[in-house]
């Protein structure tokens, strides 16, 4: 929803403005520009991205577009998850963690958390995180670093699909440029004709111009730069699990557990310690 209302507020600011310069909107509306861009900057995105890059980055508008799932609310469930994860290893021993991770979906204890059960990324992150502490004998200087390994698989990954949208930002002034001299060859080959369809041709050509270094600074780097923030807070949700889980394997309290894992998240994402009496209580 801020994506929407920030693109919103973008092309009203251009619209209002143009007009009143006494511009009319329907000069700016020329479909063989946005076909000549849209395409090249497709076609730039196809060759220097693998097929998994470009799933990654549609999956990654989209979520940009609906919001991030790893806001506080998430956070508030998670920590929720990993108390009552926490307080069945202390009351029935690590072995009890079994049922839960092999069948998640199965799982009453995970299920009551939807914001983590629903998350397929998040919560097979958790459960193969607590299936390398069942059998007791990972120590937490291992755990932490086999995890640690499985966080920067999904931040490379990440980088590679905002770094493809980046890179299509950067090239798209280029292909207004582009655009606006195939629109002043046009141009030069009706030269001879009307002045009202020569001046035409040449506002068409200069729209060009217009669009890519619109699309360029308005759209998609902006959009590159939220994926890029979006993808810190799941790295950072995912460090909060990581943490938890190394705890729950040092054997330290249900409420330690959770404190430390909250370190991690932003300050935003924290819950308060009325939050915190409630979820020890």
């Amino acid at each position: 929803m801020v994506v929407i209302v920030g693109g919103l507020i973008v092309m009203i600011s251009i619209i209002v403005g143009f007009t009143m310069a006494g511009g009319k909107v329907a000069s700016l509306i020329h479909l063989s520009e946005f076909i000549t861009i849209g395409g090249a900057a497709l076609g730039a995105l196809v060759i220097m991205s693998p097929m998994k890059v470009i799933k990654d980055l549609i999956r990654g508008v989209i979520q940009t577009l609906k919001g991030s799932p790893y806001g506080k609310p998430a956070c508030v469930e998670m920590f929720k998850l990993l108390y009552a994860l926490a307080r069945l290893v202390r009351q029935e021993g690590l072995l009890a963690l079994d049922q839960h991770v092999n069948k998640p979906d199965e799982s009453p204890l995970i299920q009551q958390h939807p914001k983590v059960a629903k998350n397929h990324h998040a919560s097979h992150f958790l459960c193969d995180g607590l299936a390398m502490i069942i059998d007791g004998t990972v120590e937490s200087g291992q755990l932490h670093e086999w995890l640690e390994e499985e966080i920067k698989v999904v931040e490379r990954e990440h980088h590679a699909a905002t770094g493809a949208l980046a890179k299509t930002a950067d090239a798209l002034p280029g292909f207004g440029i582009v655009a606006a001299v195939l629109g002043i060859v046009v141009t030069m080959g009706a030269i001879g004709g009307p002045v009202e369809e020569i001046g035409y041709k040449v506002g068409a050509a200069l729209v060009g111009t217009f669009l890519g270094i619109l699309m360029a600074y308005g759209f998609f780097a902006p959009m590159a730069a939220r994926m890029e923030a979006l993808g810190e807070q799941e790295i950072l949700f995912l460090r909060a699990v990581a943490v938890g889980v190394v705890a729950i394997n040092d054997g330290v309290s249900p409420k330690d557990v959770v404190i430390r894992a909250r370190r991690v998240v932003n300050t935003d994402c924290r819950p308060t310690q009325g939050e915190l009496k409630e979820m020890f209580g």
